[in-house]
């Protein structure tokens, strides 16, 4: 079953009151309508050559609610283009209760998970041998600025505030505590961060199973936000002057 528009529409709303509860706020753009998206010149090329922005996907899982991700992108660079030469990278991720990204790696990304505000964040990481395969050998892992051995796969607890390096090759994934969080609708959300080196998401993801990071989208209603993947074109109106 292929992501919908409407779970889309609906996550991103959901995210906005989530994040405005904890008086987060997102840049401009972040409320753009695909109407308005359309308008815009090459005044805007590094939203959209760098992918900030919103970011909703269940990795072709169809299973969004165990196996899903809502995010947003707010720094990146692309590594190799001095247009977009920052190193770092910055998201801010809706953690539902239970809701992780399918276990996985990143090559060259080197990431910290910040727990920002809201429950607890349960991770959990494994060594990757150099086949690729998943290791069940104990890890020294900085939590904090600590060193701390965890065994492979340990469940480590990290309350708002606490944080979590993830160095590359290191398998991982990461939920909501259930019972903990901001109650919506009878689900408890958290909000956490990740600082980063620079993310490409086309080409240093490594997933345990056949996953897709950017599935098919079921277009069962009408888009009213547009994701970092669908970005239209430059509009050929000459660039505004002034901010938006």
């Amino acid at each position: 079953m292929n992501l919908t528009r409407s779970l889309i529409n609906s996550s991103i709303d959901r995210a906005l009151t989530v994040l405005d509860h904890f008086g987060i706020a997102l840049p401009p753009y972040a409320h753009w309508s695909p109407e308005q998206w359309a308008e815009k010149g090459p005044e805007v090329d590094e939203i959209r050559r760098c992918m900030l922005g919103w970011d909703v996907t269940d990795f072709g899982s169809g299973d969004f609610h165990r196996f899903g991700r809502t995010l947003f992108t707010l720094r990146n660079g692309v590594t190799g283009d001095e247009r977009y030469c920052k190193p770092y990278a910055e998201k801010l991720i809706l953690d539902p209760e239970g809701q992780r990204a399918p276990a996985h790696f990143h090559r060259s990304k080197r990431e910290d998970l910040i727990n920002r505000f809201g429950g607890n964040l349960i991770a959990v990481m494994h060594a990757a041998n150099d086949d690729d395969t998943l290791s069940n050998d104990p890890l020294t892992v900085q939590i904090n600025g600590q060193s701390v051995r965890v065994a492979a796969g340990e469940e480590i607890r990290l309350q708002p505030g606490e944080s979590l390096c993830i160095p590359p090759r290191t398998i991982h994934q990461f939920w909501g505590e259930p019972g903990t969080g901001f109650n919506v609708d009878g689900m408890g959300y958290t909000v956490s961060g990740e600082v980063s080196t620079v993310c490409d998401d086309h080409r240093d993801n490594f997933f345990m199973e056949p996953m897709c990071r950017f599935p098919q989208i079921d277009e069962d209603e009408p888009p009213r936000y547009v994701l970092c993947q669908e970005y239209p074109a430059p509009s050929t109106i000459p660039a505004s002057p002034t901010r938006s």
